[in-house]
This record gives C-alpha cells, structure tokens and sequence, in this order.
C-alpha cells in the first residue's frame, strides 16, 4: 500500500479529488469543505475496504473511494478531515496492516 498526507490541501487538489468521488458535485464539495487535510491510500480493493472500516472507526474521518482507471486493479481512498484525525487514521491502518501480516 502506498500512503500519502496532503494538509491544507490546495484547491487545485481538492478540485482533483472533487472530480474523482463519483458523487455529485455539490455533495462532494460539501465534503470537503473544512477539510484540513486528505490522506490518500491506494492498494487492491480487499485491503482498501478494510482499511476505510479500520480508518472510520479509528478516528473522526470519512473515508472516501476515488475512482480512476488502473490497470493493475489498484484502489484509491481518500481519507478526509482534520489534520490529527487523517495522520491517527493512518498510523492505526499501518499498524493493523502490518499486525495482520504477521498472522500469515
């Protein structure tokens, strides 16, 4: 999986992610409003679902499928609210991720 912070994302990139929600515009700007940062995980699908169930439940985030086209299946999610909430989010997947992996 790769991980990625954007904090005090610019309109540029919060256009780029508004783009890519596959919701309506309206809706998708309303979630980002006030958003002060954006953590951004890609990987295959099975991980990225429940990576978001593991980042909702971690920390007061919401977490968001970004739709594009990979041709290695590979997912992106967008992990969005405070600045605090999105690194927490990420710090507790990295490390229920690499907890599980030693249960192989």
């Amino acid at each position: 999986m790769d991980f990625r912070i954007i904090q005090s994302p610019s309109a540029g990139a919060l256009d780029i992610i508004s783009r890519r929600m596959g919701m309506s515009s309206s809706a998708s700007k309303e979630l980002l409003t006030g958003c002060d940062a954006i953590g951004l995980i890609q990987g295959k699908l099975i991980d990225m679902v429940y990576v978001a169930d593991l980042a909702e439940k971690a920390a007061g985030i919401t977490a968001v499928d970004i739709r594009g086209s990979c041709p290695q299946n590979m997912v992106l999610l967008a992990l969005l609210g405070d600045t605090a909430s999105v690194e927490t989010a990420i710090s507790n997947i990295k490390m229920k991720m690499k907890k599980n992996r030693g249960c192989d």
